[in-house]
């Protein structure tokens, strides 16, 4: 469904796609949006958060409700939630989730938890994964976990569901998105054990880092780890303006990004940013559909250069960088990072190098190489090592780091 480019790592974008064929890719706006339609849910006032959000602390539930229309497991149900977390500037901000919930009675512990960090959906308020049929991955991984055992708290990110601009592909408002999705879950949810795991593709897979981050400060007695799927972290070997190279799928992201860095510091000019074409077309693939229409603008485009010259020198997008830079700061591990060498959205050798920083820097990682895996079945092929190394985390299950062996 949704994929990225290597290109646009330097950007610090990352973003996720469902296995398709070029067939199933739409041939026009028109069509994009009937796709879209398909799968799409209304969005409600559930998702209109208070104004002001008052005192309420990161964490806070402000309102769930139970919801029949996503595509589950059999026996398996779901819990909207809307709860408070934090901006780039550490604003409180209103984000929106849901809580999959599988079938049958909870262990006496309680649910064990894999908190969801998603792929990019797109940057409109209703490209939220909770207002999509099959919570934007269904069965590539998603959906899996569910009937394995897992309660999956799936937050949607600030700005994708809620009102308000997304931050796109922003490590740090991404990251405390996911944290404080957890409590509000527990809240809502009081089967969810108190234990938890995150796990996050592409996008999320940025995000995951900084909650590998964010938790060496908050020490959350319940965290116990995470896994960053196809999720790159070091974008200095992007920075040179001839590594760029442009066709639809490498296209597409631009907006997104260029939204993401005027989100997350609104000085930023789109316009000096995109190239002509393309920033004729940013109002409507930021605004009136998800990936698919973004894709179906993008193609028009074809190979033609979506960005300007000198694009990697404006100062808003050298600091949206920095933000999502990883491998420089400590983490609470382990970290797991899950990489294919056949990715065509994401560059392996870019994850290697970023991983043997880390293993450099004495973090607790350990990596794993997938031969000949692209960006979604990585995802979608990686499900039962992903969910068996969580179990061990849950189980206490003593963890090192293969750095030494990996970066010998």
């Amino acid at each position: 469904m949704k994929t990225t480019s290597l290109l646009i790592a330097a950007l610090s974008m990352l973003a996720t796609v469902t296995a398709i064929s070029d067939e199933a890719l739409p041939q026009s706006r028109a069509e994009a949006l009937a796709m879209e339609a398909e799968d799409a849910l209304p969005l409600t006032s559930f998702y209109d958060p208070p104004e002001p959000l008052g005192a309420r602390p990161p964490g806070a539930l402000i309102r769930s409700e139970a919801f029949q229309g996503y595509s589950l497991p059999p026996g398996a149900h779901a819990v909207r939630i809307l709860y408070v977390s934090r901006a780039l500037d550490g604003a409180p901000v209103a984000v929106s989730g849901v809580v999959l919930i599988p079938a049958g009675a909870p262990p006496r512990r309680g649910w064990p938890v894999i908190a969801w960090a998603h792929g990019t959906s797109g940057v409109a308020r209703m490209c939220a994964p909770s207002l999509m049929k099959d919570v934007e991955y269904g069965s590539e991984g998603l959906m899996p976990m569910v009937a394995a055992g897992f309660a999956v708290v799936a937050t949607d990110y600030a700005g994708l569901g809620t009102p308000g601009a997304h931050q796109y592909d922003n490590k740090i408002p991404q990251a405390y998105d996911v944290v404080y999705s957890v409590p509000a879950a527990r809240a809502a949810v009081p089967s969810l054990g108190q234990h938890w795991v995150a796990i996050g593709h592409s996008q999320g897979g940025v995000a995951v880092w900084g909650v590998a981050e964010l938790e060496e400060r908050l020490r959350d007695a319940g965290y116990r780890g995470a896994i960053s799927v196809a999720g790159d972290m070091n974008y200095e070997s992007f920075e040179a303006h001839d590594a760029i190279t442009f066709d639809t799928i490498t296209n597409l992201y631009w907006p997104f990004t260029a939204f993401g860095v005027k989100a997350s510091y609104p000085s930023f000019d789109v316009e000096r940013f995109l190239s002509p074409i393309m920033f004729e077309r940013y109002e409507d693939m930021t605004s009136k559909g998800c990936w698919y229409y973004a894709y179906a603008a993008a193609d028009e485009v074809g190979r033609q250069a979506a960005v300007r010259p000198g694009w990697n020198e404006l100062p808003e997008l050298v600091r949206y960088n920095r933000d999502s830079l990883s491998t420089n700061e400590p983490i609470r591990g382990p970290l797991m990072v899950l990489a294919g060498d056949d990715d065509a959205s994401v560059n392996f050798a870019n994850i290697q190098a970023g991983v043997a920083k880390a293993c450099r820097n004495h973090l607790p990682i350990e990596f794993v190489h997938r031969p000949g895996l692209d960006h979604d079945p990585l995802m979608e092929k990686t499900i039962d090592l992903q969910l068996d190394w969580v179990r061990a985390r849950l189980n206490g299950t003593p963890w090192s780091s293969n750095c030494g062996s990996a970066f010998p």
